[in-house]
């Protein structure tokens, strides 16, 4: 299965300045897979060590001299090492986590060997290392579960993915073209993002074969909780695991999680969570100015999970319904499309950018005005309201794009794309004109081109 990943690590691969490379994501995201495919494509042989059972490679790489470790890796495989042509994979590598140290030494003596580090609870290391990083000495990037249009790749729907990438907004959209890709979206609703559904659905057609691989995915992520620190409550661990795929969409109250626990704690066990990239912090911003995250109010949060097919899974619904629903706002209350679109504006910046994302709710007493999502486009700052049916009131966006003074914002619905020019509707208020981009759900990856194309 392709992924857009491996256009960044070509370009990563061919700059003469590149520096060891730390590939962070959720486990079962594909990173191995990543990689591996990566090799093979790019280089004339791959030396791949697994920090977890090949112990002997901590103590190897828990030195300043990279120049004996190559020695010894070349007797131990059998294999020269050569820069430009052998990429050197160190996996699961949080195991080994002094070797994250040692990088810094390979890009001084040896710039020219191409390194890439992985590992699935990485960010446990990256977040509480007690060794000096070489910090300007390395390089992050950062991959989540596939995205739509690769699952549209992976099913052999390259035509609809051309057409997709193709769309202008000054041409009309097939309404043909639409329905089908609606049932795509839905599918992709079902099975989600994990190369490990994909490939179930892809080897046997079955829904069932995707849900068992699903709970056996969902089921690792809860057995690796013990090896997320030697204090951590586990009990607590499985039990707001278990909740928070409910709370998608809300903002986030402790008392709904668990009434009976300490509210300290349930945020330590969702800040673990987080380092795991199991689940994602969506911070209320005031939205005045940019960068976004300069006016955040952190206790103001929602919470995505890493995956909509995982979500719908631990949610327990039903797949029939979602495959044949014609407004997913009956499933749901349309969660599910908040997590969707949510997931892919995560990701739909350059990889090697630390994901981020933003709400923004009215702070004022007795008001209810939420936005679902704020992205940042340039200078621009723009409202995102996600509609899973047709039609659905824009009151809030209305009541933000009014009181920030903005003139563009975007919405995503089951419609066909569209380029409106309207007035904000808010009771004792002068109308104020925006225009509104109306992009169907699946269209969420072609985002950034068609804002461009508004411009």
């Amino acid at each position: 299965m392709q992924r857009q990943a491996i256009h960044t690590l070509k370009e990563w691969k061919n700059r003469p300045d590149h520096k060891p490379l730390i590939l962070r994501g959720a486990r079962q995201v594909g990173k191995s897979y990543l990689v591996r495919m990566f090799g093979r494509e790019c280089f004339e042989n791959i030396i791949e060590i697994n920090f977890e059972t090949e112990l002997w490679a901590q103590d190897l790489f828990d030195q300043k001299n990279p120049v004996n470790t190559i020695a010894f890796l070349e007797a131990q495989y059998n294999q020269r090492i050569v820069g430009g042509k052998t990429l050197l994979f160190l996996d699961e590598i949080q195991a080994g986590p002094k070797a994250l140290a040692s990088l810094r030494y390979f890009y001084e003596l040896m710039p020219d060997l191409h390194i890439i580090a992985a590992g699935s609870l990485l960010d446990f290391v990256l977040h509480d290392h007690e060794f000096s990083m070489p910090v300007g000495r390395i390089e992050y990037l950062h991959l989540g579960p596939m995205s739509f249009e690769e699952f549209l790749l992976a099913t052999n729907n390259e035509i609809k993915l051309e057409r997709l990438k193709g769309f202008s907004l000054n041409e009309g959209f097939n309404e043909a073209l639409h329905n089908s890709l609606m049932e795509d979206f839905r599918k992709y609703i079902v099975i989600g993002g994990m190369p490990g559904s994909i490939q179930a659905y892809l080897d046997s057609g079955s829904y069932l074969d995707v849900a068992r691989v699903q709970e056996g995915i969902l089921a690792t992520y809860q057995d690796d909780f013990s090896k997320y620190a030697t204090r951590v409550d586990h009990t607590l661990l499985r039990k707001v695991f278990s909740r928070i795929p409910l709370q998608v969409g809300k903002k986030i109250k402790y008392v709904n999680i668990d009434p009976d626990e300490r509210s300290v704690k349930l945020a330590g066990a969702i800040e673990k969570l987080e380092l795991a990239k199991l689940v994602t912090r969506i911070t209320h911003t005031h939205a005045n100015s940019i960068p976004l995250g300069g006016e955040i109010k952190e206790r103001d949060f929602k919470i995505l999970f890493l995956d909509v097919g995982l979500l719908c899974r631990a949610c327990r619904l039903d797949m029939t319904e979602i495959l044949e629903s014609k407004d997913l706002l009956m499933v749901n209350s349309g969660a599910i499309c908040e997590q969707f679109i949510g997931q892919h504006l995560l990701y739909n910046e350059p990889s090697y950018q630390r994901p981020e994302l933003y709400f923004w709710v009215r702070q004022k007493a007795g008001t209810n005005s939420e936005v679902d999502y704020i992205i940042q486009h340039g200078s621009r700052i723009i409202p995102v309201e996600v509609k899973a049916g047709t039609t659905g009131r824009l009151k809030s966006l209305h009541v933000f794009m009014l009181e920030k003074e903005r003139d563009f914002a975007l919405r995503f619905n089951a419609n066909i794309p569209s380029l409106l020019d309207t007035v904000t509707a808010v009771a004792s208020h002068k109308p104020r004109p925006f225009s509104l981009l109306s992009l169907p759900l699946y269209m969420v990856g072609q985002t950034n081109r068609l804002i461009k194309e508004t411009f």
